[in-house]
This record gives C-alpha cells, sequence and structure tokens, in this order.
C-alpha cells in the first residue's frame, strides 16, 4: 500500500458513521511514515491514543482515552493490590508507545516516577530501588535477579522474539521469580490486558459520539 492510499483508507474511517475506533498497528511496513497516519485519524476514534491531541489531553490529566499497554499495567497492579502513591517506579524505556504516558499514569496516581533509557547510568543501582519495575526497553534479559529490590512489583511489558521464534520480555523470569513479590509472564501478562483496555476504548469512543459519556 502507498502512503497516499493508507491516508485515503483512514480519512473513509474517519467518515464511516459505522466504525468507533481505529487502531493502526505499528509498526507499519518500512517505506510508510506513521506520523501523519496517525495524525489523519479522528481524534474521537483514535482508539490507541497516538493523536496530538489526544496525548496532549492525557499529559493535562484530562485523557480522552488511556494509552491502552500503559492502562493494562495499571489494571493489574490494581488487581493484585500494588500500591502506586508514595512508591518508587522506575520505567526501562521512554517509548512514545509506554514508557513516556506510563510515566505520567504513574505520577497522576501519585507515584513517584523515575524513566529511564540507553544513556541512563548506573541502571542498576536506580532498579534495585523500585517498588514497582516496568521493563518496556526491548532487550531480552536486561532485567536480572540483581537488578531487582526483594519483594518488588516486576512489570514485563516487553515482547521479544527469540531466535527459536518463541516471545519473551526483558525480566530474566526464572532468576527474577524468586527476588520478585510479583512479577508478569510474557507471553500471558500484560498483553491481554493491552487488548483488554483497547476494548473499553472503544467501547468508550461508541458512548462519546453517542452522547453517553463526557
Amino acid at each position: 500500500v502507498s502512503q497516499e492510499d493508507l491516508l485515503v483508507l483512514v480519512d473513509s474511517l474517519n467518515r464511516d458513521e459505522d466504525v468507533d475506533g481505529v487502531l493502526v498497528q505499528l509498526p507499519l511496513p518500512k517505506g510508510l511514515d506513521p506520523r501523519p497516519v496517525l495524525h489523519a485519524l479522528s481524534p474521537e476514534k483514535d482508539v490507541d491514543c497516538f493523536h496530538p491531541l489526544n496525548t496532549g489531553l492525557l499529559a493535562l490529566g484530562e485523557p480522552r482515552f488511556l494509552p491502552c499497554t500503559p492502562a493494562g499495567v495499571l489494571e493489574l497492579l490494581d488487581a493484585y493490590g500494588v500500591p502506586i502513591p508514595g512508591r518508587l517506579c522506575v520505567i526501562l524505556g521512554r517509548s512514545h508507545l509506554v514508557g513516556r504516558p506510563l510515566a505520567q499514569l504513574l505520577t497522576a496516581r501519585d507515584g513517584t516516577v523515575i524513566l529511564c533509557h540507553s544513556k541512563t547510568r548506573n541502571l542498576p543501582a536506580l532498579t534495585r530501588r523500585a517498588d514497582i519495575l516496568i521493563a518496556a526497553a526491548g532487550h531480552p534479559g536486561l532485567v536480572t535477579a540483581d537488578m531487582v529490590k526483594p519483594g518488588a512489583a516486576v512489570v514485563d511489558v516487553a515482547m521479544n522474539r527469540r531466535a527459536d521464534g518463541k516471545l519473551t520480555g526483558d525480566v530474566d523470569f526464572p532468576a527474577v521469580e524468586p527476588v520478585a513479590g510479583f512479577l508478569t509472564p510474557v507471553p500471558g501478562g500484560v498483553g491481554p490486558m493491552t487488548r483488554a483496555c483497547l476494548l473499553q476504548n472503544v467501547l468508550r469512543a461508541a458512548r462519546l459520539r453517542q452522547g453517553a459519556e463526557r
């Protein structure tokens, strides 16, 4: 598909009254620029929360939709009774998909957030202080047992494909499991929550378009 054809399709979906939500599956194939595609989406149908207007509303603390994967992380923490207020939350990875919006959501919940990236110095010293450690860097085996505070909640968001085709996260699961108080698997942890939160956003989008919510 060409860039122009993709933009035409997005425009048709924006105009289609039978469509309540649109998701652009990233990454796009090589040769396609995702930015104009995401910017062309109707903000009212942008159920993955990538349009600049929706990311701006999130930054202001007035979100129309919550980004699906970060919202799924919060749902998991809440479901297992992991407290956020006052806790040190360390995030590995500063992507627009996970790290940055998750930092905003945790801050809004009164967590104390450190957002780490490839230039962060002395990373293990930071992760060992974390009450909540969230791995979303895309580097298999990045988080080892000596990087985890005993009893910490460790959420592995990454989805990496091994040479044998199997999925793995950023956390060395067998080594970290005896140390962590809570630990999500890959696959089967955050992924299903992402899909559930996406469906919540589609439902909210439909209600907003019908005037049933504000």
